[in-house]
C-alpha cells in the first residue's frame, strides 16, 4: 500500500485545519473535508413554524385532548398564519418515541396537503455524547424508525442532537469525562449509522448545535467532517452557539445548512439580545441558502408567553427582513 499522501488527502486534510484550529480541536482528528451544499438559483427563503413553539399546549393535549392544541391544531394555526411549512416534532405524536401508527401519519399529511403546507421536518430526542452504549444504541434505533416516520410524512430533514440530554447537564458529564475527540468518535459514528439508514429512505439527518458539545460553528462543521456521510448535514439553531458574536458561527455553517431553527433571541447568555432578522437573513441569503426556514419561539420564564402572537409576530419579522 502507498504511504504517501496523494494531493487529494493533502487538500481535505488542509481544508479541516482551519476549523479544527478555531475549535481548539488537535489536528488531523478527521479524515475528510465537509463540503459546502451545492446550490443554484441564488437563495430562495421559505418560512416555516416549529411545532415547538407549543410546548406547553401540545402536552397539555397529551395529557388531556380537551386541553391545549394538538399537531393539527398547529397545522391550521400554520395556515391561518400563511406560513408555508410546519415542522412537527417527534415529541408530539401519540406514543413517543413509539411510532405512531400509519393512519395517523397519513391523516397528519393529508392535513397538512390540504392547507397548502409543506412539512419541513421533524425530530427526536438522543443523546451520543453518554459513555452509555445502550443509551447511544437506543437513540440509533430511535432516529432509524423516525427516518421511516419521516419518509412516510414527506419530510426531507429529521433533527438529531448532538449535545447531552437530561439527566445530564453537560457532555463532560454525561461522557464520564471522555476526550473530546473520543466523544466525537462516539457522536460521528452514531450518527453516520443514522445517515446511512437515511439515505435508503432520502431522509437527511440533520445534526443542530445545542450549546453544550456543540457551542461553536468549527465544533459543528468538525463533527460534520468525521460523520463524513452526504446523507449528515447541519441544522443551525441560532439561539444555540455560544460565542461572543453567534453571528459569526452562524455565517461559518450556512452552507453547509439543510434546515434552521431561527430564535426570538441570539446566543446563549441570559441577556442575549433579540435578534437582528434582516442581519440574520442577509447571512443566509449570502449563503446561497435554498429551503426553509422554521422559526422557534420559547416562554423563556415569561409568564405572559403566548406562542399564537410570538409565532405570528416573528414571521412578520421574517417576511419583512426577506423583501428586503
Amino acid at each position: 500500500m502507498n504511504s504517501h499522501p496523494t494531493r487529494r488527502s493533502f487538500l481535505k486534510h488542509a481544508a479541516l485545519l482551519p476549523f479544527a484550529a478555531a475549535a481548539g480541536l488537535p489536528l488531523g482528528t478527521a479524515t475528510a473535508a465537509v463540503t459546502p451544499i451545492k446550490r443554484i438559483g441564488g437563495a430562495h427563503l421559505k418560512p416555516s413554524l416549529n411545532a415547538y413553539s407549543f410546548l406547553d399546549l401540545l402536552n397539555a393535549n397529551a395529557k388531556d385532548r380537551s386541553q391545549g392544541v394538538d399537531l393539527f391544531q398547529v397545522c391550521d394555526f400554520c395556515a391561518k398564519t400563511d406560513f408555508e411549512a410546519v415542522d412537527v416534532t417527534g415529541y408530539f405524536f401519540p406514543g413517543y418515541p413509539k411510532v405512531p401508527d400509519d393512519t395517523y401519519i397519513y391523516q397528519l399529511k393529508r392535513r397538512a396537503f390540504d392547507l397548502g403546507l409543506a412539512i419541513s421536518g421533524t425530530g427526536v430526542r438522543n443523546d451520543f455524547t453518554t459513555a452509555d452504549k445502550a443509551v447511544r444504541a437506543e437513540g440509533v434505533a430511535r432516529i432509524k424508525a423516525w427516518i421511516e416516520v419521516a419518509a412516510k410524512l414527506g419530510a426531507p430533514v429529521i433533527r438529531a442532537f448532538a449535545d447531552s440530554q437530561p439527566p445530564f447537564k453537560q457532555w463532560q458529564e454525561a461522557s464520564g469525562n471522555a476526550s473530546r475527540e473520543a466523544v466525537e468518535t462516539w457522536l460521528a459514528d452514531s450518527l453516520r449509522e443514522c445517515a446511512v439508514h437515511g439515505k435508503k429512505f432520502g431522509v437527511i439527518v440533520a445534526v443542530q448545535n445545542h450549546g453544550d458539545f456543540i457551542s461553536t460553528g468549527a465544533e459543528h462543521l468538525s463533527l460534520l467532517q468525521r460523520v463524513d456521510h452526504e446523507y449528515c448535514a447541519a441544522m443551525v439553531d441560532t439561539g444555540k452557539y455560544n460565542t461572543p458574536d453567534p453571528y459569526v458561527d452562524i455565517a461559518l455553517v450556512a452552507p453547509y445548512a439543510v434546515t434552521w431553527q431561527i430564535k426570538e433571541l441570539i446566543g446563549t447568555a441570559g441577556d442575549s439580545p433579540r435578534t437582528d432578522m434582516k442581519k440574520l437573513v442577509k447571512i443566509i441569503r449570502q449563503s446561497g441558502y435554498r429551503g426553509y426556514l422554521p422559526i422557534e419561539t420559547l416562554a423563556s420564564g415569561r409568564k405572559n408567553y403566548d406562542p399564537f402572537v410570538s409565532a405570528a409576530k416573528m414571521l412578520a419579522e421574517l417576511r419583512a427582513a426577506i423583501a428586503e
